[in-house]
């Protein structure tokens, strides 16, 4: 039962708390409220069974929670009586209320908190703790900031809605392109997350890529004719999430894209991806995340590693990095450059980008240059590059990995190899993750 219950709150507690918010117009009351509804369910539901409709179950708990710790403050603020009334009134409403396009309330409080009127750092922060489900320190890592720093953007971002009186609802269709990218922004990083947790004991999270892509199919409903963009960012999660059976092996150990069992890949996933991605790229309009799903696709059709177009994916990132030009998308190109040219070619590249400082703190650039080395039979700057990598990883399984790595190579050499260079580890990590 205590099982159930902690996949319950990992799959609908941000669902509920959106709804909470929308209800209450809190924050802060809506988390009370969360709170103190799944500790009811810890007391409640191992003596009394999981409702039918937990989601219900815990709303309709925690707006009464949150009535209870109102009605105590009106004692106090004669202000706060109407609210309570408020609240009653509403309780036999329907959960969701009539007249919005789309009947969802996290996409609702995306939008909310991708309010224009919110500094862009403090928006994604704070949509990507509140309505995602990060932790502030995963949050953190994302944009290289400590986390009282994110925590503060948080807080201000949260009083800013409520000062401001800044309305819980979805924009006028006119009012849609100024926080779009944001909306996509976070669905991305959300989908990131999922994708390749920055830290712990999974490679995957399947709740995040489950809710990444579910919002995401939302956004497409909710915005015909469809967008390129949001077509080409669908397609990115679907390509990508329809390899993550293969990603792991029984045990939960990372396996690398070259020795994956391509008989895993979800073929639905990828051939909606792929029609998706072609529709994308048939409209004009079209940008990054159109454009890495185009990559992703050229791997999805690719029966091996040996079988995939390094050519056209290297083209791929060429045009893309013109229009974004990103570290990360420079090492993603990389690794592709070396697949078509050659593991010294895609050494050239990292070293220069290691020597202008950029991704110095990011394991997977080393990782990428380790694997290179290795390649050329280069075996102490292998080492050295793997020692670093594994020194930065913060993912048990991607250190376990890069460990396994660096026992080999020093097995080969007959024992551990000396490396004067080695700095130390850090924890920090920059926006985006490379692709396998």
């Amino acid at each position: 039962m205590q099982q159930q219950i902690e996949n319950i709150y990992r799959e609908q507690s941000r669902r509920v708390l959106a709804t909470l918010i929308r209800l209450l117009g809190n924050f802060e009351l809506a988390e009370e409220a969360l709170q103190e509804a799944f500790s009811a369910a810890l007391q409640q539901w191992p003596k009394e069974g999981i409702p039918a409709n937990p989601r219900a179950w815990l709303v309709s708990t925690g707006r009464f929670k949150a009535i209870d710790q109102i009605r105590r403050r009106a004692r106090f603020d004669a202000s706060q009586q109407q609210l309570v009334q408020q609240l009653e009134l509403a309780a036999g409403e329907p959960e969701v209320p009539p007249g919005f396009d789309i009947d969802d309330d996290q996409l609702r409080l995306i939008f909310t908190c991708c309010h224009p009127a919110i500094g862009e750092p403090a928006r994604l922060a704070m949509t990507l703790r509140e309505v995602c489900g990060l932790t502030t320190e995963e949050v953190a890592r994302a944009f290289l900031a400590k986390p009282q720093t994110i925590a503060q953007r948080i807080v201000r971002a949260k009083t800013k809605i409520r000062e401001a009186a800044i309305p819980y609802e979805i924009p006028e269709r006119s009012q849609l392109p100024e926080r779009l990218e944001t909306v996509l922004g976070v669905l991305y990083l959300m989908f990131n997350e999922g994708y390749s947790a920055s830290r712990g004991d999974m490679v995957v999270r399947g709740d995040l890529i489950g809710e990444a892509v579910r919002l995401a199919r939302l956004l497409l409903q909710l915005l015909p004719p469809p967008q390129p963009e949001v077509q080409g960012l669908l397609a990115l999660m679907l390509l990508h999430a329809a390899r993550s059976a293969a990603r792991t092996d029984a045990g939960g150990e990372l396996v690398r894209l070259e020795d994956q069992d391509r008989q895993l890949w979800d073929r639905v996933r990828i051939a909606e991806g792929l029609q998706l991605v072609e529709q994308a790229l048939g409209q004009p309009g079209f940008g990054s995340y159109a454009l890495q799903a185009a990559i992703a696709a050229v791997h999805a059709q690719a029966a091996s590693v040996e079988d995939t177009d390094w050519p056209q994916i290297v083209g791929l990132y060429d045009v893309l990095l013109r229009r974004e030009p990103s570290p990360v998308i420079e090492l993603n190109r990389a690794v592709a450059v070396a697949m078509r040219d050659g593991p010294a070619a895609g050494v050239a590249i990292i070293d220069s980008l290691l020597q202008q400082g950029c991704l110095t703190e990011y394991h997977l650039a080393h990782a990428a240059l380790a694997d290179l080395y290795r390649r050329l039979d280069e075996r102490e700057a292998a080492v050295a590059a793997y020692r670093r990598a594994l020194a930065l990883a913060q993912q048990q399984p991607e250190q376990r990995f890069l460990a396994a790595q660096l026992a080999a190579l020093e097995a080969q050499a007959g024992g551990p190899v000396a490396d004067p260079d080695f700095a130390g580890a850090t924890d920090r990590k920059p926006i985006g993750k490379p692709a396998e």
